[in-house]
């Protein structure tokens, strides 16, 4: 009998620890199921906007007219630019107020002869219109002879066109009083050479460039676009002379002397 009542105990102290054990099983919440994928469908949205861009920027090569620009820098008055996009693929933007610490308006153009910087009669240089020859077609301004916003007109639809190229692109909000599909380009490269100025880039379904806000300011376009000449004509006749450089020149001598 002694060991029938020790063998009930054992029981009974082996029930009292798991009954707990078991009745906590029993009563637990069951299993969450795994939460459905959260995946970030950003990666998506960007290559469409990538693509969406690229087409735009692609009409935009094909889109010949002449038209006017708003471009409003914040540091001196709103100017307006002038683009023409011939249909032979010459070119030519008139920048006003760019040479010479702001006194003299400057054109550039590129047709099958080369790449001209052209000093249009302004208040800081009076005389008539001439230009100067920079280079190839295709050649790149030197910094100190470049407006910059001749760019989005030309050489940069290269880049936004290019799939290649180290750019980053969303979808954005148009710029005050701007029209046209829009988007954010940045670039995703760590190099001082970027391929453009990141920014704000829009368009209409037709290529028409309608807004460009980049470093060198915010370009608007200002009115409806006329139709494109067959070339562009320079500005006045191909001469020997040193383009206009953005500083406005040292006076010479006789200028700060007073003799002529």
């Amino acid at each position: 009998m002694h060991a029938h009542l020790r063998a009930a105990r054992r029981l009974a102290g082996v029930l009292a620890i798991a009954l707990p054990a078991l009745l906590a099983a029993c009563t637990a919440d069951p299993p969450r199921p795994a939460p459905a994928s959260t995946a970030d469908p950003a990666p998506a949205e960007a290559d469409a906007a990538r693509d969406e861009l690229a087409a735009l920027a692609a009409a935009a090569q094909d889109r010949h007219l002449t038209a006017t620009y708003l471009l409003v820098t914040g540091d001196g008055p709103d100017r307006t630019i002038t683009v023409t996009s011939a249909n032979d693929g010459s070119w030519r933007v008139d920048v006003p107020g760019w040479g010479w610490g702001g006194t003299v308006d400057v054109s550039l153009a590129a047709n099958g002869d080369g790449l001209f910087q052209c000093a249009l009669p302004s208040p800081g240089r009076p005389a008539s219109g001439s230009c100067v020859r920079l280079g190839d077609p295709d050649d790149a301004l030197p910094r100190k002879l470049d407006p910059r916003v001749q760019h989005p007109f030309t050489d940069w639809l290269e880049v936004l066109t290019d799939r290649r190229a180290p750019l980053a692109v969303s979808p954005a909000t148009a710029p005050t009083s701007a029209t046209g599909d829009c988007y954010a380009v940045d670039t995703t490269s760590a190099s001082l050479n970027a391929p453009l100025d990141v920014g704000i880039y829009c368009y209409r379904p037709d290529g028409t460039p309608t807004a460009v806000r980049a470093a060198f300011g915010t370009l608007r376009l200002a009115g409806e676009p006329g139709p494109a000449p067959a070339t562009v004509p320079l500005a006045g006749p191909v001469v020997e002379g040193d383009p206009v450089g953005r500083e406005a020149p040292e006076p010479t001598d006789s200028a700060s002397t007073g003799t002529p």
